[in-house]
C-alpha cells in the first residue's frame, strides 16, 4: 500500500526471445534472426511486457535438445521462483520440430508457471488450443522429416555425380571448385600435395616400416609422426583412433564412401543408402589390400594377448580343422612331457560338441617347425620368393625416387612464390601488414619446410644395395634361416614361427599351415639378421611396469 492507500501498480510480465534457424548458411546471411527479433520485440510492445534476455540460436536443428543456447535458456528456467514468465518464438517450428520434445518441455516449462507463446500460432490453454498445439507440431515433424529427405536425396545424387557435399575432406585432400552453376559454386575434393606425402608415410610405415626396423604398428606410426612434428588437418597431434582411420578409408585408393553412418541412430547405414564417389587416388590397390591385412592380422579380435605374451609354441595360431575351434594346451600329470593340445570345444562339450583330437604338444611343436625348415626355406621356393620381392622392390624405389622429385618441385614453386612476395613488400606493391598477406606467407614456408624435411628423410635412407642372388648366397641365406629358427638348448624361436605361420589347422590325416609370402620374407630379410624385424610383428601385450624411476622416492641416506 501506498501512503494514499492506492494499490501498487502490478509488474510488468517479464519474457524472453528464443530466436533460431536451422543452417549455419541462413545464419551467415541474417536471412531470418533479425526478422524474429523485430516481430517479437513489437508483440512484446503489444503486450506491454518486458523483454529481459534473447537467445539466439544461429544454424541449429530443432530436432533434438542438443542445442547449446537452448539448454542455457532451459537452466534459466529452472530457477525458482522463475526469472521470468514466458518464452516466445515466431513459431513453434522454431522450440522444436519433435511433437513428443515439444509437449515434453511445455509442461515441464508450466511446472515452474512459465508459458511458451508463438507470435503466428496465438494460442491459449484450454484442451482446444493444446490439441490445435499437438497438430501444429506433428505437422512440423512431418515437414520436418521430409525435407530431410530431399535434402539428403539431392546430397546422394550430387556424391553420385563426383561433387563434394561441404564436410571436411580426409587428410591429404583439399576442397577445390569444380564448376559454376548460376549462383552456385559446385565443389570436388583433390589431392593436398603436402598432407598428401603425409599419408603415403603412414602406409610405408604400416607396410615396410622405415628401412630398419620392419613394419610399423599403429600405435608406432602414431608415436613416429608426433615425434616428427606432422601434425593432424586442424594441427593437433596424432592419436591411434586418427591413424587407425587413415589406414582403413578406401578413399585414398580412390573410392570415397558418402552417407556410410548415421549419427543420429549410431549405426551404419544399409548398403543400398551408400553412395560411392571417385576421388583422385593416393595409394595404390596392392598396398591399401597387403595393409588391411597386416592390421586383420593383429587384431586382438584374432589372437588374445595370453597367446602372444604366452610360453606355448602355437599358442593362438592352432586350431582344430573340424570345428575351427582354438587348440588349447591341457597337462595330464605333474610333469612337463605330459602336455598336449587339444580341441577346447571337446574339452568343454565332450564329443556331441565336436569329435577333434587331442595332441602330444612336442609332437605337434616338431611337426610344423620340421616343415617349415624342410620345405617352407628350400632353397628353389625361397628362390621364387626373392625374386618376386625383388621386383616390387625395385619397383617401389622406381616411385620413392618420383615422389621426392615432386617434393623438391613442391618446395621450390614455394620457394619461388615466397620470393616474389618478399619482392613484391620491397617494391611496395605489398602491404606486409596485411594479415591476409601474412597467412599466405606463413601457409608456403610451411609447405616449403615440410618438403624439404621430407626430401631429407627420403633420402637419407639412401638407395638400397643391389641384391644378386647366387646359388651360394641363397645356400647362406636359408642355413642361417633355419639357424635362427632354433634356440642354442635346442628349442623353437617362438617369435619367428609365428611370424611365418599365421595359422595351423590340426586334422586327423593332415596339419594344414598357411601363412603370407610377403610376411614371410619380411621376417627373413631383416636388417641385423633374421630375428631382427619378426619382433616387430608379434604384438607385445606385456605393460612396461614403471619404465623409469619410482614414483614414489624414498629419502636417501
Amino acid at each position: 500500500m501506498t501512503a494514499n492507500g492506492d494499490d501498487l501498480a502490478p509488474a510488468p510480465t517479464r519474457a524472453v526471445l528464443y530466436l533460431r534457424v536451422s543452417t549455419g548458411r541462413q545464419a551467415e546471411h541474417d536471412l531470418s534472426i533479425p526478422d524474429q527479433r523485430r516481430q517479437a520485440l513489437a508483440y512484446c510492445e503489444g503486450k506491454g511486457w518486458k523483454v529481459v534476455s534473447e537467445y539466439v540460436e544461429p544454424g541449429a536443428t530443432a530436432t533434438d535438445d542438443r542445442r547449446p543456447e537452448f539448454q542455457r535458456m532451459m537452466d534459466a528456467a529452472a530457477n525458482r521462483p522463475p526469472l521470468f514468465h514466458v518464452i516466445l518464438v515466431h513459431s513453434f517450428s522454431r522450440f522444436f520440430r519433435d511433437q513428443f520434445q515439444l509437449e515434453f518441455y511445455v509442461r515441464r516449462l508450466a511446472k515452474n508457471g512459465i508459458r511458451l507463446v508463438s507470435i503466428t500460432q496465438d494460442l491459449g490453454d484450454d484442451p482446444m488450443s493444446v490439441m490445435m498445439r499437438q497438430i501444429m507440431a506433428l505437422f512440423d515433424e512431418y515437414q520436418s522429416k521430409e525435407n530431410a529427405k530431399h535434402t539428403l536425396r539431392a546430397m546422394r545424387e550430387n556424391a553420385r555425380q563426383g561433387y563434394w557435399n561441404g564436410s571436411r575432406p580426409p587428410f591429404g585432400y583439399r576442397i577445390v571448385a569444380a564448376e559454376q552453376r548460376g549462383t552456385r559454386t559446385k565443389k570436388k575434393i583433390d589431392i593436398d600435395p603436402l598432407q598428401a606425402e603425409h599419408v603415403r608415410l603412414m602406409f610405408r610405415l604400416a607396410h615396410v616400416g622405415d628401412g630398419d626396423d620392419g613394419p610399423f604398428g599403429v600405435r608406432q606410426i602414431a608415436h613416429y609422426l608426433n615425434d616428427h612434428g606432422i601434425r593432424t588437418a586442424t594441427g593437433g597431434r596424432w592419436g591411434l583412433g586418427m591413424v587407425y582411420e587413415v589406414l582403413t578409408r578406401t578413399s585414398y585408393i580412390g573410392i570415397h564412401r558418402f552417407n556410410v553412418y548415421s549419427w543420429r541412430k549410431k549405426q551404419r547405414k544399409p548398403d543400398d543408402e551408400i553412395v560411392e564417389m571417385a576421388v583422385p587416388a593416393i595409394i595404390d590397390q596392392a598396398e591399401f589390400d597387403e595393409v588391411q591385412e597386416m592390421l586383420h592380422a593383429r587384431s586382438p579380435q584374432l589372437k588374445a594377448p595370453r597367446f602372444v605374451s604366452g610360453p606355448t609354441l602355437l599358442g593362438g595360431i592352432c586350431f582344430c580343422a573340424d570345428c575351427g575351434g582354438a587348440m588349447t594346451l591341457r597337462s595330464s600329470g605333474k610333469a612337463e612331457h605330459y602336455r598336449y593340445y587339444t580341441c577346447c570345444t571337446r574339452n568343454r562339450q565332450g564329443r556331441s560338441g565336436c569329435t577333434g583330437r587331442t595332441v602330444p604338444m612336442a609332437k605337434l611343436d616338431r611337426l610344423v617347425t620340421d616343415h617349415l625348415e624342410t620345405t617352407l626355406l628350400a632353397p628353389e621356393r625361397v628362390n621364387d620368393l626373392l625374386a618376386a620381392l625383388l621386383e616390387r622392390r625395385h619397383a617401389h624405389q622406381d616411385r620413392q625416387q618420383e615422389r621426392v622429385a615432386a617434393l623438391k618441385r613442391q618446395a621450390a614453386e614455394a620457394d619461388a612464390k615466397l620470393t616474389r612476395l618478399y619482392a613484391a613488400i620491397e617494391d611496395g606493391v605489398a602491404d606486409a601488414r596485411d594479415e591476409n598477406l601474412k597467412g599466405r606467407l606463413a601457409e608456403l614456408r610451411a609447405i616449403r619446410d615440410s618438403a624439404r624435411a621430407d626430401v631429407e628423410r627420403a633420402e637419407g635412407k639412401g638407395r638400397a644395395q643391389p641384391i644378386e642372388i647366387t646359388p651360394e648366397a641363397l645356400a647362406k641365406f636359408t642355413g642361417e634361416a633355419r639357424r635362427k629358427l632354433r634356440t642354442e638348448d635346442g628349442g623353437y624361436r617362438r617369435h619367428i614361427v609365428q611370424a611365418i605361420a599365421q595359422r595351423v589347422d590340426v586334422g586327423d590325416s593332415e596339419v594344414r599351415i598357411t601363412g603370407s609370402k610377403v610376411r614371410l620374407l619380411r621376417t627373413l630379410i631383416a636388417s641385423g639378421g633374421v630375428a631382427g624385424t619378426v619382433e616387430r610383428e608379434v604384438r607385445a601385450f606385456v605393460p612396461n611396469w614403471l619404465p623409469g624411476p619410482d614414483s614414489n622416492q624414498r629419502p636417501t641416506g
